[in-house]
């Protein structure tokens, strides 16, 4: 799944990945917070997903698929999570784009092994992300897209509880061409930030 792209926001840095939980979902299939040890096996599996990837990705550069460039991608910020079975990386999922304030937001990426697609690892990873979205990060909602004609995506974040909000034309730039997506949130709860109070009814009782 392609996220939208979003223009530059202030943001804080996640908490680091002791704050989040791990589970296993599956026999031998562990769901947990990146680390930095893991940008070799994370490299490795992009490399042996690339073809795979292909269609569905923005253009990557030789350099990408090093560990180094991963190093750098698991220290930018966002909040990672991979599915590993042993120290091999099966999938992953990513919120970039994490904004507090009124808005408390963030973008949600995510991708699976070709070897363990329809195995339910998306699904477990897009809801382990947007428990943690709530609980660790205190987020409002979770935005994602998807191509037109990724399905198998779309059906991953209406299990998940996302409902489609529109269509960007021409959002991101990908297999060579400006591509149309699907974008989608999910509201995570509704009450107000931090600090903030909630609404009021005209008789001045809370909402």
């Amino acid at each position: 799944m392609s996220p939208p792209g979003a223009p530059a926001r202030r943001t804080r840095a996640p908490p680091g990945p002791a704050l989040y939980r791990s589970r296993m979902i599956a026999e031998g299939v562990l769901i947990r917070p990146a680390v930095p040890g893991d940008a070799a096996a994370l490299a490795a599996a992009l490399l042996r997903n690339r073809a795979h990837m292909k269609s569905r990705e923005p253009y990557r550069p030789e350099s990408y698929y090093t560990p180094e460039a991963q190093a750098e991608r698991i220290a930018d910020g966002g909040a990672r999570w991979f599915a590993v079975v042993g120290e091999r990386v099966v999938g992953a999922a990513i919120l970039s784009g994490i904004v507090l304030g009124p808005l408390r937001s963030a973008s949600l990426g995510y991708w699976v092994d070709e070897e363990h697609t329809g195995r339910g690892l998306a699904t477990a990873l897009t809801e382990e992300v947007c428990r943690a979205a709530r609980e660790e990060l205190g987020l409002h909602r979770v935005e994602a897209g998807t191509l037109l004609d990724n399905h198998a995506s779309q059906r991953v974040l209406a299990k998940c509880g996302f409902e489609r909000i529109g269509t960007a034309p021409r959002c991101l730039h990908i297999d060579g061409a400006w591509r149309d997506h699907h974008l989608f949130q999910r509201i995570l709860h509704d009450d107000p930030p931090p600090g903030i109070p909630a609404a009021t009814t005209p008789s001045g009782d809370l909402a």
